[in-house]
């Protein structure tokens, strides 16, 4: 675990149970908990105790509200002023009794040195049959933890039968060719492991985790998953259905209509990654368990394949662990297609989503970023930091704690092997859609003007020290072993990514700020009331205003 879970756990037992090293009692009452316990405890707090439902059904639609139901006496808000924060300026603070204290904490603590990142040892090795190996031998605690990615995944996914992908991941962990999903939960779970597999816009995961000692036989349980997958026709009918209700849902949420409508635009139509990774109703419905089983057969290969390891287990121990699956599991040739991508728009345009009623509105503005493999990368991540990168950017100190419009306004670059998206997002209250649009336009305008020395040096001294803390546990150390067989990164890249931080001048945040940060070439996303905020918006100017029904 990392220093900051190991002192918040000590400091509970402390505060709680008198004593820090309670946690020693703990585990063995943990270990004392009998089945009869069990049963005793929930016949005692849970069976027939007294207990409050809510039934929460569409609007109108009062004949599907649960038997025997009371009205809540909810009143409707009205959209013009739900959510409203009114601010008090100039107030005087109410006077508060102190709790005593042997620290002075009116004096702010003087910040200690950048701390150096130890790099761990990174060793590399490749099975016959093409799949790399990474791993990083940790002796802290009898544990390991592991992954096998696949290149590929929503990438792959023929736009007419979008979803294959994250279909495919989905119903292998639903049992294999010897064990029904059952069986296969419980073998899992009598080792005391973790196994997942899931699908990603570029590639498939395989997740394992357990202890030292059941490292054999939980690797074998990934093998019989990855291998022998048992392609259930009543587990791919219900994950199906799930999949189409969730695409319904989605329909109902204007996030996800907002990102989903951002993607469209920033990826064009034509290519795979403007279409959602889960697909759409229409892609789904005309899928088939034959397509998951073509897609399996197609593009699982260990060639386009990485093992990463981190753990108390030795290099020699992994490679002979490994010896089965590089016999078994047999090379071929995976395709990519090439997809073109799209420029940034050469003027802005606003795309409004009409959610009659709602009582925000979701800004997302966004434009084509970078591959994680981009040399600017890292150093846009660096610059966005003030901006909206953190809690202390400034969309988010304007948005939320002046004005009160927003729980949260954040910017970022993403991207991986595929160029991502520069995002600006908030979600406000209706009635400040137009002028959170507007502080969104200005505040990035200015940024391209450049920073302070003082918010430079504030990012610098935030980033250096909260960076040491990014590779503590043995899960961001097989994330970094993913983004080194990825992305064909140097062992020591992250020591790079700290001299980039260090080294960043005025002039290179501003540089990059204006190369990568266009509020003039953006799309303009916002998914809200039409009837009351979209007059507004013509106001501001942006560009062309495009309504979506």
């Amino acid at each position: 675990g990392s220093i900051l879970g190991k002192s918040s756990r000590l400091a509970t037992f402390n505060e709680y149970a008198g004593s820090p090293d309670f946690y020693k009692t703990d585990i063995e009452l943990l270990k004392a908990v009998t089945r009869d316990d069990v049963l005793r405890v929930y016949k005692e707090y849970i069976q027939n105790m007294p207990y409050l439902a809510t039934s929460f059904v569409p609007k109108g639609q009062v004949d599907l509200i649960a038997e025997g139901s009371v009205s809540a006496g909810i009143v409707e808000e009205d959209i013009m002023t739900a959510s409203e924060v009114v601010i008090v300026e100039d107030t005087e603070e109410e006077p508060f009794e102190r709790t005593p204290s042997a620290i002075d904490r009116s004096i702010m603590p003087e910040s200690g040195p950048d701390p150096d990142i130890n790099l761990p040892v990174i060793w590399q090795d490749k099975l016959d049959n093409g799949m790399g190996v990474y791993g990083i031998e940790q002796n802290e605690l009898p544990l390991v933890i592991f992954t096998i990615t696949i290149k590929g995944g929503h990438y792959l996914d023929d736009p007419d039968k979008a979803g294959v992908a994250s279909l495919t991941a989905q119903l292998m962990n639903e049992g294999t060719i010897n064990k029904t999903p059952l069986e296969l939960e419980e073998a899992i779970d009598l080792l005391g492991a973790r196994i997942s597999i899931s699908a990603s816009t570029t590639g498939i995961s395989i997740y394992g985790s357990s202890l030292v000692r059941n490292f054999e036989e939980t690797l074998a349980l990934v093998e019989e998953m990855l291998l022998e997958p048992r392609w259930d026709a009543e587990e791919f009918d219900l994950a199906k259905i799930q999949v189409i209700n969730s695409l319904k849902r989605m329909k109902a949420r204007p996030n996800a209509l907002a990102s989903d409508q951002l993607q469209k635009l920033v990826y064009g139509e034509g290519h795979i990654f403007a279409i959602n990774s889960s697909g759409s109703e229409e892609t789904v419905n005309a899928i088939n368990l034959d397509d998951l089983k073509a897609f399996y057969n197609k593009n699982f290969s260990p060639s386009v394949a990485n093992f990463h390891i981190a753990g108390q287990i030795s290099k020699e121990e992994i490679m002979a662990s490994l010896q089965g699956l590089s016999q078994t599991w047999m090379a071929k040739e995976v395709v990519f297609p090439e997809y073109t991508m799209p420029l940034s728009p050469e003027k802005s345009v606003i795309h409004f989503i009409d959610v009659p009623g709602a009582k925000q509105s979701v800004i997302n503005i966004g434009t084509v970023g970078l591959t994680r493999t981009n040399p600017d990368y890292f150093a846009c991540q660096v610059m966005n930091s003030k901006l909206g990168g953190s809690f202390n950017g400034w969309v988010n100190l304007v948005l939320r704690e002046e004005k009160g419009f927003t729980y949260g306004a954040r910017t970022g670059f993403s991207g991986n092997s595929v160029a991502g998206i520069f995002t600006a997002s908030s979600s406000v209250r209706s009635s400040a859609t137009e002028e959170s649009v507007k502080i969104f336009y200005d505040l990035m305008a200015k940024y391209r003007e450049g920073v302070l020395q003082e918010d430079l040096d504030f990012t610098k001294n935030s980033l250096l020290k909260s960076y040491a803390r990014q590779f503590e546990t043995l899960y961001a150390l097989v994330g970094m072993l993913e983004d080194i067989s990825m992305y064909k990164l140097a062992d020591d890249y992250i020591i790079t990514e700290q001299n980039t931080i260090r080294n960043m001048s005025l002039e290179q945040h501003k540089e990059l700020a204006r190369k990568y940060i266009d509020p003039d070439k953006m799309y303009y996303v916002i998914a809200g009331d039409a009837a009351t905020q979209l007059d507004a918006l013509k106001s501001l100017e942006l560009g062309e205003i495009v309504i979506h029904k």
